[in-house]
């Protein structure tokens, strides 16, 4: 799909082709930011899917992905540009020292000494790209307040260049795992979406659409297990992705169940805490031992 989506239902058509399966509402905020060039902070918890959805959207909308991955400390010289300053001195050398400072100024900071981060790239890309801001609020207030004009007019000004506006449109997400509370200027600015954990049945969709071939029946346990395990005081519960590869690894190794014996081999693929090894196998081992229908009973709870 190399245009704008024409519809909702195309635009999830498209996610699901490319193995993204959204939910009304994922698939609507996307398909809004695509057609309006509005931005999206998509939040939720670690492994809902909300990197894979700008991943996906930028697949299915033929685009190239930039993503720019936050962490504490960023500044603008990592993420938006800065000067190749070993290019500058050596055309400053190369000017000769009859040259004075105003001639050599216009000379060296030119477009052809920025060292473009993501950001920059983004903007000045001749072709549509997804702008993928990636965990957000890991990065602090100065850096949301540097974005503002970029969310806002998709331009950057650049001192010494002065501004440069975007020379296709992107659509850019923002993701973040919640873990500090964003400031509303920036919210104002984007469209928002809220990605959970799925409910069973979309999770059993999931799973079936990466591993058509994973018997129905397991399939389903490994949903409930997964339920069971998410329900835990854990570290790190598992993600929708390591529930894919737990599939994968069942299919692979010829699983006929996921009996005490199969979770205790493979549990590590969607448990990755030492303590929680310990607890869930404590827990969920226990139920597993027991009989079926005991197992249906305690996801259901």
């Amino acid at each position: 799909m190399n245009d704008l989506p024409a519809s909702v239902d195309d635009l999830e058509e498209g996610l699901r082709s490319v193995g993204y399966l959204a939910d009304e509402a994922a698939a609507l905020v996307a398909f809004l930011a695509a057609r309006l060039g509005k931005p999206v902070l998509v939040e939720g918890p670690a492994g809902v899917g909300k990197t894979q959805l700008a991943k996906s959207l930028a697949e299915t909308l033929g685009r190239d992905l930039v993503r720019l991955q936050c962490y504490e400390g960023l500044d603008e010289a990592k993420a938006l540009y800065e000067w190749n300053y070993r290019k500058q001195l050596l055309r400053i050398q190369a000017e000769g020292e009859g040259a004075g400072w105003q001639e050599v100024q216009d000379d060296i900071f030119g477009a052809e000494f920025l060292l473009e981060r993501p950001l920059l790239a983004a903007i000045r890309s001749e072709r549509p790209v997804v702008l993928l801001i990636d965990e957000i609020d890991k990065t602090d207030q100065e850096f949301e307040a540097m974005l503002l004009e970029l969310l806002s007019d998709f331009q950057i000004t650049i001192p010494e260049l002065g501004r440069i506006e975007a020379r296709t449109m992107p659509v850019v997400l923002l993701t973040s795992n919640n873990t500090r509370e964003l400031t509303e200027a920036l919210k104002r600015r984007c469209l928002y979406l809220w990605i959970d954990y799925p409910g069973p049945e979309h999770e059993l969709a999931i799973v079936r659409l990466h591993t058509p071939e994973l018997d129905e029946r397991i399939a389903r346990r490994l949903v409930e297990v997964v339920a069971m395990v998410r329900e835990l005081d854990l570290k790190k519960p598992p993600s929708i992705a390591e529930s894919i590869d737990w599939a994968r690894a069942l299919l692979l190794l010829g699983a006929r169940d996921i009996d005490a014996e199969t979770f205790r081999r493979t549990m590590s693929i969607i448990v990755k805490h030492r303590t929680d090894l310990d607890l869930v196998a404590e827990r969920v081992g226990v139920k597993l031992a027991a009989p079926e229908e005991a197992l249906g009973a305690g996801a259901r709870e």
